[in-house]
């Protein structure tokens, strides 16, 4: 780093070198190499894009897209040392333009002296569009190189402009092994972890922190910490680790990725009759705290959306189970809600009901100026049977088998169009057998198609 670099900046007051006691952890833990993060190996392993990038200094902006703990910010400043470049840190919850500003203008000072800069925004998705917009000059010119981490999905949060400017990479949650070896190493190291203090645990507890911390490594080391310091004869038990986690309070997240990804998999489950899978994305979402109300009316669309008519009384069993949690609240009205949700995975599937709705709207964007036929309409005054209203109706009931064979009920604008086709699952199969019937009665009646 150049002189002039260094007059430009405050002074560290905190080297990085320098792992005081008033660091967390979690802090002091931070992988400094690549081969030191633990987990990620299918962006991070060898000959990987993203690992090649960053080792021959190659700088290009990019979004980590990933749940909390699994190294984004760790991995934004080990892209800024590998290549050599200035790392200037924003966070979104705390930030505004101004802030944005004064990033660049410092990003646009390192330029002159012909240092690259890394603008690292941390819940870069909590920016709003004009926020986010205001990176776009300095991504396009090269003033910075541009690298957000986001908890939530980038297609939804983030502006087309910025994630067409960056390359977006997911990291994944880590494993339970993953975080156990994290916490070994915190054990072991006498430099930055608990080696010195000679803290032990057994392999059930760190196996029990590995749970608790749901993927989290940040969270992970916090607990470790903290269960350091409430140990007798420095050995943590498992008693210790249920004291200070309290609730194990699950990553879910009611307006997050998270939630999304569990309500769709619960739903994707009870389609695809897999009733064990279903109620264990069901009491997952209930144990993270989702309003069980909300489950219940996603419930009662999967009832119309995948079963439908071929097993009518799912709809009814969602209906009561619904009723029964109003009535009861949790957690007595979560059993209803569970028996619903397996009579649903378990009951005959089709999705007829829903795939005649979505056509029939598609149809009414063309047809939905097209006339009532004068022989369906009512007619309540005189005027209007003087008119021939109702004329020419054909009462059903006064057919053979109750059906006006022949008859059209489509505006005579529009072609007959038989959006229904039931299944041959469950009792749809009689309803097909049935409307087959019908439509050998038009036929011989001189219907066209």
């Amino acid at each position: 780093m150049s002189s002039a670099n260094k007059m430009n900046q405050e002074p560290n007051l905190f080297p990085e070198n320098d792992h005081s006691e008033w660091q967390p952890l979690a802090d002091r833990m931070r992988p400094q190499q690549l081969d030191d993060i633990v987990g990620q190996q299918h962006l991070l392993a060898k000959e990987k894009p993203l690992r090649v990038a960053i080792e021959n200094g190659k700088l290009h902006s990019l979004i980590l897209w990933g749940p909390p703990g699994t190294g984004k910010t760790t991995l934004a400043r080990m892209i800024a040392n590998y290549c050599d470049a200035e790392f200037i840190s924003l966070s979104a919850v705390l930030s505004g333009v101004k802030d944005i500003r004064e990033a660049v203008s410092r990003a646009q000072q390192y330029q002159q002296q012909g240092k690259p800069s890394i603008l690292f925004v941390d819940e870069v998705h909590r920016f709003n569009k004009s926020q986010q917009d205001a990176f776009l000059p300095y991504v396009e010119d090269g003033t910075i190189t541009f690298i957000g981490a986001t908890t939530e999905n980038p297609s939804f949060e983030l502006n087309n402009a910025l994630l067409s400017r960056a390359r977006v990479y997911v990291l994944k949650s880590l494993t339970e092994q993953d975080i156990t070896h994290v916490l070994k190493r915190a054990l072991n190291d006498a430099e930055k972890g608990l080696g010195e203090r000679n803290i032990s645990a057994n392999d059930d507890v760190l196996n029990l922190l590995g749970q608790v911390a749901d993927g989290d490594a940040r969270r992970a080391l916090n607990l470790l910490e903290i269960a350091s310091d409430y140990t007798e004869n420095n050995i943590i038990d498992k008693d210790v680790v249920k004291n200070i986690s309290g609730e194990n309070l699950r990553r879910f997240d009611n307006h997050g990725e998270a939630f999304y990804d569990q309500i769709s998999a619960l739903h994707k489950s009870v389609r695809g009759s897999a009733p064990d899978a279903a109620l264990y994305w069901l009491v997952r979402m209930l144990d993270g705290g989702c309003d069980p109300l909300y489950v219940a009316r996603r419930v009662v669309r999967m009832a119309s959306e995948d079963i439908g008519n071929a097993d009518p009384r799912a709809l009814t069993i969602a209906m009561q189970a619904w009723d029964v949690l109003e009535r009861l609240g949790s957690p007595e009205g979560e059993l209803a809600l569970a028996q619903a949700v397996l009579y649903l995975a378990s009951a005959a599937k089709s999705n007829a009901v829903y795939k005649a709705y979505n056509q029939a709207k598609e149809d009414i964007e063309q047809y939905a100026s097209a006339e009532v036929p004068v022989h369906l309409r009512n007619a309540p005054t005189k005027l209007m049977k003087e008119l021939g209203y109702g004329k020419e109706y054909r009462y059903a009931h006064d057919e053979p088998e109750a059906y006006a064979a022949g008859e059209s009920y489509f505006p005579e604008t529009m072609p007959e169009m038989f959006y229904y086709q039931p299944v041959s699952r469950g009792l749809e199969i009689k309803i097909k057998e049935k409307l087959a019937h019908l439509r050998e009665l038009d036929k011989k009646a001189g219907k066209k198609e």
